[in-house]
């Protein structure tokens, strides 16, 4: 049975999906739950917020045995083999890391070229394209891990459409903001296309023991990240956006067709509305430690102590509602037949 993995994603930047991978995982961590944090994200943003750049440069210096994600698919673009297990970057026993990459990005062509053959049941196409899954399955089987969460980097290309055939539920996080809904219009249909693309193929392959990822990309919900109103975004501009997330979501990502007359208050969509955290962040940044770890020892007195002890409670909240939502999706509906 395959570890459930859940992805973090938007086609828009800047949406706070790594703050949330970060700080999720401490927060599971912290709850005794043995969790892994991988880094899909070219760009490696959760890397390097797990890491020091004197360990980062140990790990990235060429001839280190240390294997990256990049690492781990390696022998699958050389042609030399099919992956290798990732090395786990271990914190405090419960929270392990497959460090991501820069050099990743060199994967995507690969990628590209692969999933068209899928459909005609090619194995080595099959292989290239569940990549990503087998490397954090491997990595959660190896770490005894209950959940997997992973960071997507902010687009729609052939990385993140492997990163996200790993996933089994996919976490939205958005800004009440023009630009998070026409990227809820711009993921919902693509997500579609990629879940039933990969139905289709499934049955093709060619490797029968081969361990392949279901595909399932179950959209989970969408969290609110609650920025501060700059100059130029009055209130009445966002009361605007947000009024309009419920139903961007319900049409755009879920495929319904009636206009869903929900609040974010009210929609069972809504997993969170995060606060914005101002100088919290940076602070927790700079001692590397989620925002609900810092101590008057890292500076956060006054103010900043009372902010970080709601981060916490923010955070414990939000843990335990995706929890919840996994739980109660897995099991079958009163009255109704399990599918098979």
């Amino acid at each position: 049975m395959s570890i459930t993995t859940v992805g973090f994603f938007n086609n828009k930047g800047g949406v706070g999906k790594t703050t949330l991978v970060y700080h999720l995982a401490w927060m599971y961590a912290d709850q005794g739950k043995r969790i892994v944090a991988a880094d899909l994200d070219p760009q490696a943003n959760l890397t390097s917020s797990f890491l020091e750049e004197d360990r980062l440069e140990e790990i990235w210096t060429e001839g280190s045995s240390f294997r990256t994600v990049h690492s781990c698919v390696q022998p699958i673009m050389t042609g030399s083999g099919d992956i290798v297990c990732p090395t786990l970057e271990v914190f405090d026993s419960e929270l392990a890391l497959v460090v991501g990459d820069l050099s990743l990005s060199e994967y995507e062509d690969q990628l590209s070229e692969n999933w068209p053959k899928c459909l005609g049941g090619e194995e080595r196409a099959f292989r290239v394209t569940s990549a990503f899954w087998r490397i954090v399955q491997d990595a959660g089987e190896h770490h005894g891990a209950e959940l997997i969460l992973i960071d997507l980097g902010p687009n729609l290309g052939a990385i993140n459409r492997a990163a996200l055939l790993a996933t089994d539920y996919v976490v939205v996080p958005l800004e009440a903001d023009l630009f998070s809904l026409q990227g809820l219009h711009n993921l919902g249909p693509r997500l579609r296309e990629w879940r039933e693309r990969w139905r289709r193929c499934l049955p093709e392959c060619q490797a029968r023991d081969l361990s392949l990822p279901p595909g399932q990309m179950h959209p989970l919900g969408y969290i609110v990240m609650q920025h501060s109103i700059r100059l130029d975004r009055p209130v009445r501009s966002y009361e605007r956006w947000i009024e309009r997330i419920p139903s961007a979501f319900h049409q755009d990502v879920l495929g319904e067709e009636e206009d869903a007359k929900y609040s974010v208050n009210d929609d069972p969509k809504c997993l969170a509305l995060l606060r914005h955290y101002r100088s919290l962040m940076a602070m927790a940044h700079e001692n590397r430690k989620p925002m609900f770890h810092l101590r008057s020892a890292d500076g956060a007195i006054g103010s900043h102590l009372t902010a970080a002890r709601h981060a916490g409670g923010d955070f414990k909240e939000l843990a335990e509602r995706i929890h919840r939502e996994i739980h109660g999706h897995k099991q079958p509906k009163p009255g109704k037949r399990r599918a098979r």
